[in-house]
């Protein structure tokens, strides 16, 4: 049995900090993933959005499936990191605008 994934998934540690991704792009599998499932995107959609191969899209989901409980950790961590960021370094943008409501 020949296995294909290898394909269309490629990880680099030096591109998108080593997350599994589309071959020769930096739309990683959690992106596809998160465009399918939680945005309801069609895959087709993505696929015509982007300019990707159809398979290679499907590729993305199939290896999402295969390791789902490590991409959902990654994504989750990731998501925690932008939030703990977010209320670390207030926007400039918010703080003027508090600023001219006199908060």
């Amino acid at each position: 049995m020949e296995v294909t994934l290898n394909r269309y998934i490629e990880i680099t540690p030096e591109i998108r900090g080593g997350k599994p991704r589309i071959a020769g792009t930096r739309i990683t599998v959690a992106d596809i993933a998160m465009m399918y499932l939680q945005m309801g995107q069609s895959l087709e959609l993505i696929a015509g959005k982007y300019d990707l191969p159809l398979a290679s899209v499907y590729a993305a989901m199939a290896y999402y499936y295969d390791r789902q409980a490590e991409i959902e950790q990654q994504m989750q961590a990731d998501e925690a990191f932008v939030n703990a960021l977010m209320h670390s370094r207030p926007s400039r943008l918010q703080a003027k605008l508090k600023a001219l409501r006199g908060e």
